[in-house]
């Protein structure tokens, strides 16, 4: 037993400890982060704009500051872009992370040197709460491997701009540099193909004891090494037992991901984003992931079915309920107010808070007045591939309202790893969880608006030739996993198996 996994474990029960303290007074801690943020940026230019000066309460600031994506506050942001400084926070920021819009083109988010530390201690603490809860840290040990984009940073007017996972590449801690890899070099590949295989060669002769990532392009990683060794993870890697991800809900890829290890392992989930770390899974045993509600962010929360009424309900983390479906709202030490970051969420625990991610505000089909959102789909397609036994790498769901003949219907596209024996069938498993979790959805079906869904095979890496089409292969980019439009479902016509 090294050193580092000896004091690992007194170390992860200090933090913990620290943590809960603040997790078990949320209104407290949230009320101290809300004047905070007030107080250091009534001087900028969107405080004095808000009048900052005279906020003295939560309500005084919904009267201020309005609910914005990253156009309202472009005006803002384009300003720090070109320099100048004290404009949504204090002083400049240290980077930029730059992410990909639908309708802003490339986005440039500030990360400050108040918001920086947030992102590395929130997922530094994810791991050492599975430490102290397992009483065990061996992993520590072996080979550590963070699946992410190029960590070479662009100038931008004295800003460094580069991807986020790029930029947390940089905080790497110095007793963990010789148990990380890819090595600098392969982590500065940007064609993707060529990285993930370079990581084989590195990776395939080690004791790899953690893998990060997101988990379609972690699943391209485990099916090269296997197709160089003829050998699954579990024998390639004899010390992994657990996988640490974000970005997507895990279910309906875990029969696949735990084919291709050959074993059961523990999961870890977190929620980073560019505009904040937001929550981390804080227990093997409990739902959800913990709110990071002392991290700098203070929230507010909107039922997802007002969300586009003129003036919907808007709270903070004191009113919310188990079980709504909410759009989370961000007010960030990085500068960003009222700020929408498109996800929608629900609590799971009101003590501590923790949440889930439903989805995506934008990302829903009402083509017919359905309102199906994420977390109906992706509930339909785990309870029929749990059913099945079947294993998939990849799916997404449009309407078809002009259908050459019949009814109009959802169309899910599928990349199937092993194929159900009757397709139909499978496809008609879905339909009914579909039908009895959205009342909307059932009474268009009954009432003959619609007919029941189709499902579509997609080839063997189809989505994967998909996404290098749009210029969006590898990385952190994800496939939405529904659509109220024909855009990505139009293109996949293109990859189906015959």
């Amino acid at each position: 037993m090294s050193i580092k996994s000896v004091f690992a474990i007194p170390f992860a029960k200090q933090v913990t400890k620290r943590v809960l303290k603040w997790a078990n007074n949320p209104h407290e801690t949230q009320e101290k982060v809300f004047r905070k943020l007030i107080s250091k940026a009534k001087n900028t230019a969107f405080g004095n704009d808000h009048d900052f000066k005279n906020i003295t309460s939560y309500s005084d600031f919904k009267n201020r500051v309005k609910i914005q994506d990253y156009e309202g506050l472009r005006p803002y942001v384009d300003r720090i872009v070109a320099g100048e400084e004290d404009v949504l926070w204090k002083g400049k920021p240290l980077y930029f992370a730059k992410t990909s819009g639908t309708t802003s083109g490339a986005k440039y988010i500030p990360i400050t040197k108040d918001s920086m530390p947030t992102h590395i201690k929130a997922a530094r603490n994810a791991l050492l709460f599975y430490m102290a809860e397992k009483k065990d840290a061996s992993f520590v040990n072996g080979k550590m491997i963070f699946l992410q984009g190029s960590p070479v940073l662009e100038d931008k007017n004295g800003v460094n701009l580069g991807r986020l996972s790029g930029i947390v590449a940089h905080y790497v801690p110095q007793y963990l540099l010789k148990n990380r890899l890819p090595s600098w070099e392969t982590n500065c590949i940007e064609d993707w193909d060529t990285k993930v295989n370079a990581i084989v060669s590195e990776t395939v002769n080690e004791d790899m004891t953690l893998i990060s990532g997101i988990p379609s392009w972690v699943q391209m990683y485990f099916e090269k090494l296997i197709e160089k060794t003829g050998k699954p993870i579990k024998e390639i890697f004899p010390n992994f037992n657990f996988f640490v991800y974000g970005g997507v809900n895990f279910e309906p890829y875990k029969n696949k991901f735990e084919s291709l290890i050959g074993k059961k392992i523990d999961y870890v989930e977190l929620y980073p984003a560019s505009e904040g770390f937001i929550a981390y899974q804080d227990s093997q045993t409990e739902p959800g992931m913990l709110l990071q509600l002392n991290s700098g962010i203070f929230y507010e929360f909107i039922p997802a079915t007002e969300f586009y009424d003129e003036n919907p309900t808007r709270i903070s983390v004191k009113d919310v309920q188990l079980e709504v479906n909410y759009v989370i709202i961000l007010n960030t030490n990085a500068g960003l107010w009222g700020y929408n970051i498109g996800d929608t969420i629900e609590f799971t625990s009101l003590l501590p808070y923790r949440i889930k991610v439903t989805g995506r505000i934008k990302h829903f089909i009402s083509a017919f007045g359905e309102h199906v959102i994420g977390k109906e789909v992706e509930k339909a397609l785990n309870d029929s591939i749990n059913e099945t036994g079947i294993n998939i790498s990849e799916f997404t769901v449009a309407p078809q309202v002009n259908p050459a003949n019949g009814l109009p219907y959802h169309e899910w596209f599928i990349e199937f790893e092993n194929e159900p024996e009757n397709l139909e069938d499978f496809a008609a498993n879905i339909d009914a969880s579909m039908q009895a979790q959205n009342v909307y959805y059932f009474d268009l079906i009954d009432g003959k608006v619609l007919r029941p869904l189709v499902v579509r095979k997609v080839k063997k890496g189809g989505f994967h030739e998909y996404m290098k089409t749009i210029g969006k292969f590898g990385g952190q980019n994800k496939i939405p996993q529904l659509s109220d439009n024909r855009k990505i479902a139009d293109v996949l016509q293109h990859f189906l198996k015959a």
